[in-house]
This record gives C-alpha cells, sequence and structure tokens, in this order.
C-alpha cells in the first residue's frame, strides 16, 4: 500500500506559488505569457488541483516570478512532497511475465495540457454526467481519436483530477491495444483480483468467474479504473467489472461503438492558436514570437497533432541557436516530413504503423491508395474507384479506417478526409508496397472517374436548345441540384485530374469538359478555377490543332477575363484573337460569340463601340448561322448598348422580344441555364426600366430574377441581382435596404473571386455613408475599393483609382 501525498505539502506549494506571483504583481495570464505554461496549468496549482508540477514547469515560473536559487529549491522541494502517488492496492505482477506491471499506480501527470484545456472540461463534463445516471453498472467513458492526439495524457490528467472522488483507489492497466500481442482480457484480471487483495492461489481459472468476483469485490468501492490502449470491444468487455460507485475510463485508437451505454468524447488535432502555444510552451514564448510566421507555418506542417507539435517542439528546443524557420524548411518536403518528426524515442511514423498494422489487407489497401486523391477529402465513389471492389464492401473498409481513426468521416454525408501527417504516412506505405505499374494504374483510374464524372456533371447545365442528348446520370448525382452539389464539394479533385490528364496528352478529354463547363461556369465555382480550366482546354486544342476549338476556349476565356477578374484589356486581345481563328475556319457562331465577348469587353473598360452598326452585323451573323440563342442573346446585346445611349423605349420594346424569347416553352426539357439566362436578361430589362423612371417595375424584374438565381444556387447571378437591387432601393430613398442587398452582394463578389465588382459596390456603399452623413464609413469603403483597385490592371480600374484617390485626398 503506497501513502498518501501529504496534504500540508499540496496546500504550501499552491500557497507559496500564489504569494510568489502577487509578489511579482503578475496576473495569471502575465505569468503564463511570460512562463509559456498554459493559464489552466497555473490555475489548477494554485488551487491545488495539480498537486505535483514537473522541476521543467517550476523553472519556466521561476523567471517572471523573480525567484531567487533558494526559493527555487524549495518550491521544487515542496513539489517533490506533492508527487507522492495517490492511495492503491498494488500487487506487482510475477517477474519477467508483464514488463511494465499492466496494472498500477497512475503515470505521472504532464506538466501542461497546453491546448486541451476544452477537451479535459468536455470529459470531465462526460464523467460527471456518467456519474449522476444512477445505475447498477459501473459507468464507462470512452475517448478515442486518431494516433497521436495525446488520448493517454487526457485520460491520466482526468484521473488525477478525480482521484479524491474515488477514495478506494485508481487503478491504471495498459491492454497494448495496439501492440502484435495486446494483453488477454483473463491476464488482466487476474492481476485486478490480486490488486484487490485476492490470493494468487484463489484466483478464478475461467474468465467468467474472474469478471464475476472482479465485480462482487467493486460493487460496493468508488474505484476508477483506467483501460489504456484497448485493441476492440472484445478486450474490454470482461474488463468492464466496476459497480455502481466506478467509473471506468477507456483510451482507444478504435471507436469502440459496439459498446453500449458508453459516454464518448472524440480528440481532434488542435486549433492553430492551442497548436502554437503548445509550441510556446516547448520552445519558449520568445521564440514563438520572433518568428510567429515560421511558428504558424510549423504548426500547419506538424497537422497540429499534439505528438507531433511535441516532436518538433522537443527538437528546437535541444538546438536553441536553430531557428523556426529552419525546421519548417525540412518539414516542408514531404518525403521526408516523417523522418524529420523523430526526438529520440518519439517517432510519429512507428506511431501511425501501431495503427496501420491492425486492419485487414483489403482495408489496408484502400488506406493506401487513398492518398491518391488530390485533395484532403473525398466520397466512397473515389475509394471504389482505386480499389475495385463493390459499394457495399468499400463501405465496411472505409468504416474500418473510420473506426481505427485512420480516417475521419467529413462535415459532408458520405465523404471522408485524412489528417494531413496521415495522408503522408499512407503515401510512404503505397511507394513501398505497391509496384509503379500498380500506383499509376490506380491513379489512371481514378483520373478517368473524376473527369468523366464531372463532364457528365457540367452537362445539366446547358441550355435545352444546345442539349445533343440528355444529360447522363451517374452513382453520385440524377439531377442539375446534385451535380452542381457535386462539382462544388469535388472542385479540387476534379481539375486536379484535369491537370493531370493534360500532362498526360489527353486532350479531347480536356476540351470535352471545359466545353460542358462552359454554362455552368456562369453559376458556380471560383474564377481561378474556370481561368485554369479554359486556360488547359485552349492549350490542348493548340496541341491537336483544333481551330474551331481554339476559337471556342478563346472566347470562354475571354468572358473570364473581362466578367471574373475585370481584365477588360486582356480580354479585348483574347476575344479578337478568337475572331481571328473562327474567320479563318468559316465558323460563323464562333465569330458571333467572339463579337459579343469583344464588344462586353470593350465596354466594360469604358470605350464605347465605334458604331451602333455593329449590334446589327452581330445579329445579321447569329440569324445567318442559324443559331436561335445566340440571335437573342446579340438582341439582348443591342437592346443593353441602346439603353447605354439614351435610346430607352427602342431597348424596352427588344428587351421585350427578348424576354418573350427567354420564356417560351423550350422543345426539350427546361434546364437551369435557361432560367438563368432568362433571369439575366431580367437584370438588363430592370436597368432600362430604371432609366425610364419605373423603379417599381424595375425592383420587380430585379426580384423575379434573384428567386431565379436563388431556386438554382446561382451564386453569380445572385450577386448581380443583389447588386442591381441595392441600386435601386437607393434612388428610392430606402437607404437601410439598399445598404442590406449591397453588402449581401459583396460577400458573395468576395467568396466568387470578382474584385471589379467589389469595388462597384464598396463605391456605391460610400456614396450611401455619404448620404447617411457618415464620413468615417465612406472614407474606409473608399480606402478598401482603392486597395483592389491596385490590384486590377485595365483601363477603367485606373480612372477609377485616380477618382477614388482624389475624392480621399478631398475627405
Amino acid at each position: 500500500m503506497t501513502n498518501a501525498p501529504s496534504d500540508e505539502a499540496s496546500a504550501t506549494f499552491k500557497a507559496l506559488l500564489k504569494t510568489y506571483r502577487v509578489r511579482a504583481d503578475l496576473t495569471q495570464e502575465e505569468l503564463a505569457e511570460g512562463s509559456g505554461v498554459s493559464v489552466r496549468a497555473i490555475s489548477d496549482m494554485e488551487r491545488g488541483v495539480a498537486k505535483s508540477p514537473q522541476r521543467r514547469t517550476i523553472e519556466a515560473l521561476a523567471t517572471p516570478l523573480a525567484l531567487t536559487d533558494e526559493e527555487l529549491t524549495h518550491l521544487q522541494k515542496i513539489a517533490k512532497q506533492g508527487r507522492v502517488q495517490p492511495a492503491v492496492t498494488v500487487l506487482a505482477a510475477p517477474a519477467g511475465i508483464y514488463d511494465p506491471p499492466l496494472v498500477g499506480a497512475l503515470p505521472p501527470d504532464l506538466d501542461d495540457l497546453t491546448g486541451r484545456e476544452r477537451d479535459l472540461d468536455a470529459l470531465r463534463a462526460l464523467t460527471d454526467d456518467l456519474r449522476g445516471n444512477h445505475r447498477r453498472s459501473g459507468h464507462v467513458a470512452v475517448l478515442s481519436g486518431p494516433p497521436g492526439t495525446g488520448k493517454t495524457s487526457l485520460a491520466v490528467r482526468t484521473a488525477h483530477d478525480l482521484a479524491g472522488d474515488f477514495p478506494d483507489g485508481q487503478l491504471f492497466l495498459k491492454l497494448r491495444g495496439m501492440s502484435a500481442e495486446p494483453n488477454d482480457p483473463a491476464d488482466v484480471l487476474h492481476l485486478i483480483l490480486r490488486s484487490l487483495g485476492v490470493d494468487a492461489v484463489q484466483v478464478p481459472a475461467e474468465l467468467e468467474h474472474r469478471a464475476s468476483l472482479c465485480r462482487s469485490l467493486l460493487k460496493d468501492r468508488a474505484t476508477l479504473i483506467v483501460l489504456d490502449d484497448a485493441a476492440n470491444e472484445a478486450q474490454v468487455r470482461p474488463l468492464l467489472v466496476g459497480g455502481q460507485r466506478c467509473l471506468t475510463l477507456i483510451t482507444s485508437r478504435q471507436m469502440l461503438v459496439g459498446l453500449e451505454r458508453a459516454g464518448r468524447l472524440t480528440l481532434d488535432v488542435l486549433e492553430q492558436h492551442d497548436a502554437v502555444a503548445l509550441l510556446a510552451s516547448i520552445v519558449g514564448p520568445s521564440r514563438v514570437a520572433q518568428e510567429r510566421a515560421a511558428a504558424i507555418e510549423l504548426v500547419e506542417l506538424c497537422g497540429r497533432l499534439p505528438l507531433a507539435l511535441r516532436i518538433a517542439g522537443n527538437r528546437l528546443a535541444s538546438r536553441p541557436a536553430w531557428p523556426l524557420s529552419r525546421l519548417t524548411d525540412q518539414l516542408r518536403d514531404r518525403g521526408r516530413r516523417l523522418t524529420t518528426l523523430t526526438a529520440g524515442d518519439l517517432n510519429v511514423r512507428s506511431v501511425f504503423e501501431l495503427s496501420y498494422r491492425q486492419l485487414s489487407p483489403t482495408a489496408a489497401a484502400a488506406f493506401r491508395r487513398l492518398s491518391l486523391v488530390p485533395a484532403a477529402d473525398f466520397s466512397d465513389a473515389a475509394a471504389m474507384t482505386l480499389i475495385e471492389a463493390p459499394e457495399e464492401d468499400v463501405a465496411v473498409y472505409l468504416e474500418e479506417l473510420v473506426d481505427a481513426s485512420l480516417l475521419q468521416t467529413s462535415q459532408d454525408v458520405g465523404r471522408y478526409q485524412f489528417h494531413d501527417l496521415l495522408r503522408v504516412f499512407a503515401t510512404e506505405r503505397l511507394a513501398q508496397e505497391e509496384p509503379p505499374e500498380a500506383i499509376e494504374a490506380a491513379e489512371g483510374r481514378l483520373d478517368q472517374w473524376l473527369i468523366r464524372t464531372a463532364t457528365a456533371a457540367g452537362r445539366y447545365f446547358q441550355p435545352s436548345g444546345e442539349l445533343t442528348a440528355p444529360p447522363v446520370p451517374t452513382l453520385s448525382f440524377d439531377g442539375p441540384a446534385g451535380a452542381g452539389r457535386w462539382l462544388e464539394v469535388e472542385t479540387k479533385n476534379w481539375f486536379a485530374a484535369l491537370k493531370r490528364v493534360a500532362a498526360r496528352g489527353d486532350h479531347r478529354q480536356v476540351i470535352d469538359l471545359a466545353e460542358s463547363m462552359h454554362w455552368y461556369s456562369e453559376i458556380g465555382g471560383a474564377a481561378v478555377t474556370w481561368h485554369g480550366v479554359f486556360d488547359l482546354a485552349l492549350k490542348s486544342a493548340l496541341a491537336i490543332g483544333s481551330k474551331r476549338d481554339e476559337a471556342v476556349q478563346r472566347n470562354y476565356l475571354s468572358w473570364v477575363l473581362s466578367t471574373l477578374f475585370g481584365r477588360a484589356d486582356d480580354a479585348v486581345r483574347m476575344a479578337e484573337q478568337a475572331l481571328a481563328v473562327a474567320v479563318e475556319v468559316g465558323d460563323l457562331r464562333e465569330q458571333g460569340w467572339a463579337k459579343i465577348y469583344l464588344l462586353s469587353a470593350r465596354i466594360r473598360g469604358g470605350e464605347l463601340p465605334d458604331s451602333p452598326d455593329l449590334f446589327d452585323d452581330l445579329v445579321a451573323l447569329f440569324d445567318a448561322a442559324g443559331y436561335p440563342l445566340g440571335l437573342h442573346m446579340a438582341r439582348m446585346s443591342r437592346a443593353t448598348h441602346w439603353s447605354a445611349n439614351g435610346r430607352f423605349a427602342e431597348a424596352a420594346a427588344e428587351f421585350g422580344t427578348c424576354v418573350h424569347y427567354f420564356r417560351r416553352p423550350c422543345e426539350g426539357p427546361r434546364t437551369l441555364v435557361d432560367d438563368t439566362n432568362y433571369a439575366y436578361l431580367l437584370l438588363r430589362s430592370a436597368q432600362n426600366l430604371a432609366a425610364l423612371g419605373e423603379l417599381d417595375d424595375a425592383l420587380g424584374q430585379c426580384e423575379e430574377a434573384l428567386d431565379v438565381f436563388r431556386a438554382h444556387g446561382a451564386t453569380m447571378g445572385q450577386a448581380r441581382a443583389l447588386e442591381a437591387g441595392g441600386r435601386f432601393l437607393r434612388r428610392r430613398g430606402e437607404h437601410a435596404n439598399a445598404r442590406g442587398r449591397l453588402s449581401e452582394a459583396l460577400a458573395l463578389f468576395e467568396r466568387i473571386g470578382h474584385p471589379q465588382s467589389q469595388v462597384d459596390i464598396l463605391c456605391e456603399l460610400a456614396s450611401l455613408s455619404d448620404e447617411a452623413g457618415d464620413p468615417v464609413s465612406a472614407r474606409g469603403e473608399r480606402e478598401r475599393a482603392l486597395s483592389i483597385c491596385d490590384r486590377l490592371s485595365s483601363t477603367e480600374a485606373t480612372k477609377l483609382r485616380e477618382r477614388l484617390t482624389e475624392r480621399l485626398n478631398a475627405s
């Protein structure tokens, strides 16, 4: 029987610490900042919760507390007296059988658990809830999570904190679930019985009898039992022998979902600020403060995994002359990252290997091959492609990986994600265990699936008049809503696959995907994505010498440059090149589109057309091509030009003709693009109605357009409709409503990356602020607009920059 800790010693320590802190005129937060010890740890020490701080912690406190050598020595002596273990009956195992003993007093507590304060509170709350539920059987809490997240440390800290609630003792049992030979439950029960005072010759031979005897002995005792590193439910179930006054706390990389009536807490990686705080507690706050950017990058390269951070911190602490950036440079090399994360006997790779070796062969293969997915998250369909297994089998393997904490479920239903370092480990295993030809084949299957599915998704967004065949449903979606959602969540994956396919020379696939995406690019996605897609497709068209495809892709790029990036000059040049190629091959349709994009870009850049006859020529060109959609798009452009030149009545009539065309019943099923084209037409018509002074009708058309865009999730369209509605509301004097609409539009334009529109709306908001008598807000909005203008290169942006600068100088 060990001795209980000295209450006098712990009381003296907490009193001394608080006395020294008050003498130094420091708050707990200031002491934490100066020492690198967490606020929570300092609070626990002063409250007597943490009775045995380690030497390194006390030394860290000494400098900000200005302790003399004698005071430091005395404080360390008092702390050492408090490290005597809590009362627990322990009988050692027979020599040579178990090394170290399976059962015994709690391990020493860590100096602190920086970054885990919220998890510690959650675990304490969980155990409180369990113990508040009065039932006959014992209370069980399962603490699970990926390897290296610090489950055992958190469990040990909690057990130390709760020690006073369990006067009959605490038992700590190492189950070695991740070892090649996990401990047999019968052997563990034998040691529990011996620790409870049962003579060896009286220990029953049968597992069930041993468990029954344990339950009878613990029936009325208040005992805390920690089962550390459990392999699975089968190992744990016979060990749940505590009575209603007992608490059993289990740590496991497995989620142990088969255990009934257990409370659960899953550990994840640290938040960024907590990860930086943990690093600072090891290497010192001053080093982190001096290289804040390097520290942030370092914790991200460590995946914010506590074990990796402690290893990185220990390496830096043992090399005080190293700048943090030196280790950061080493960690950037993915091929050597896990090797770099080694400090003495601490090794991230070996910790991962323990879990990996527990997997079934097919689950292990899935784990390795999933590292080929370009983005961090993926669907079960991607896994099916990589391991070539039926859907129901793949689901089982993925859940096995989740249960082993080697994968995590994503927030999106049916999707999974890797921890960064586990993905690096999976990449290593793939290279070591599979031949290059098998890896290449798996990656090729994944890329082909992503490209085929993305192309099929894009075809849901074609106008009805351009559909050569109905869109084809896939296992991932069966309509435009599902297709749009798939394109959004899989953007990083299909875009990366497109780059790899282009690099392999599969140019027709690249062009087909880009062509299918053209109309969708007006509805969803980010500007940088569409520039990348159409640029790759242009390069593919040039590679195979297809002039028609070159003209098409140059037209698409002109639209992106003008509409999404506000780079009117670049858009004009691209449209001129598209027109020249289209004329060379005699493609009237692409000539018409090139002229639309050319005129649009020039107008956006502040250059009005030389002659209104250009629009008449454009209408005639599409009419000659027998292309009604293009014809009415050209008529809409002509009406827009008439409106811009004050011919409002003529423009209203032309807009009316176009509205009639886009409202008509379609030959086939009406598509999302039919609706969005109609909604964009309504916005242009609304601008003309506003110019005629018909603000009510203009707002009505804006609202109708906004409803259409929202129904289909068309982000760009929603932003345009909100912007127009905000401007009309301002003209009607409804300033509060106008600001609300404009602010919504600004947020959407920021999300999709449309700087020119952000500038336009900020200028409108500044004018609203002026009218409201708020010059401070107006100046802030103009300064923000000016900062965005500095990133634009169009002629119009230059003029706007000059006007903003002049206005700011005058204010």
